[in-house]
C-alpha cells in the first residue's frame, strides 16, 4: 500500500466491513485474459467468503480455469463538500481487499453452512424456511480460500475524523454529508 497511513491495522475492524457490506466484487481473469469484475451478495464466515451462483456461467468457467481471484467490499462513509474550490471536496471510506483461491463447496455440510450465512445475513429476522432439495441441486457455492486481507480507509482529516467515527459508532445511514469549516 503506497500510504500506510490509510492502512487499517486492526482486523476486527476488516472483519466488520466484510460482515457490514451487502455488495462485494469478485475479480477474476475470463478466457480472453481480461480482468472481469462481478458483483455479488456474499457472507465471511469461518475467515472464508462465500457467494451463490449458478453452477454454469463466466464466472465460473473463470474459477474452474484460474482459480486465482481477487475480492474487494467498501464503504462509502461520507462525503465532504467544498464551496470554494473542487480540489477541497473528498469522499471519505473504508475498503477491504483480498486474494486468494475460489472453489466449488460441494460438501453438503459445507453448502448449507453458506447458504445459512447468507439467508443470516441478508435476512436477520428469519422466516426463510428450509432450502428446497430441487433448488440445492442446481445451486453452486463458492468457497474463497482467503490468502491475503488488506483494509484501507480515509477517515478525513481537519476535524472530520470526529463526526465520521461517531456516525460509524452510532450505525447511523451512509453516507453522510459534511460541509468542510472555511470552504
Amino acid at each position: 500500500m503506497r500510504q500506510s497511513k490509510k492502512e487499517i491495522k486492526d482486523r476486527e475492524v476488516i472483519v466488520g466491513l466484510l460482515k457490514r457490506c451487502h455488495v462485494g466484487r469478485l475479480g477474476t481473469i475470463n478466457r480472453d485474459g481480461y480482468p472481469m469484475v462481478k458483483p455479488l451478495n456474499f457472507v465471511y464466515l469461518d475467515k472464508r467468503i462465500y457467494f451463490h451462483s449458478a453452477r454454469e456461467g463466466e464466472k465460473i468457467d473463470d474459477i474452474r480455469r484460474d482459480s486465482r481471484v481477487c475480492f474487494e467490499v467498501d464503504l462509502p462513509i461520507a462525503l465532504v463538500k467544498s464551496a470554494g474550490s473542487p480540489c477541497r471536496a473528498e469522499y471519505l471510506y473504508r475498503s477491504v481487499i483480498v486474494k486468494g483461491r475460489a472453489q466449488m463447496a460441494e460438501e453438503p455440510s459445507e453448502r448449507l453452512l453458506a447458504l445459512t450465512g447468507l439467508m443470516e445475513k441478508y435476512q436477520p429476522e428469519g422466516g426463510y424456511g428450509d432450502f428446497p432439495e430441487e433448488k440445492m441441486k442446481i445451486t453452486c457455492i463458492v468457497r474463497v480460500d482467503i490468502e491475503e486481507m488488506t483494509g484501507k480507509e480515509d477517515l478525513g482529516k481537519e476535524g472530520m475524523k470526529d463526526a465520521v467515527i461517531q456516525a460509524l459508532s452510532e450505525n447511523m445511514p451512509l453516507p453522510i454529508v459534511l460541509e468542510r469549516e472555511g470552504s
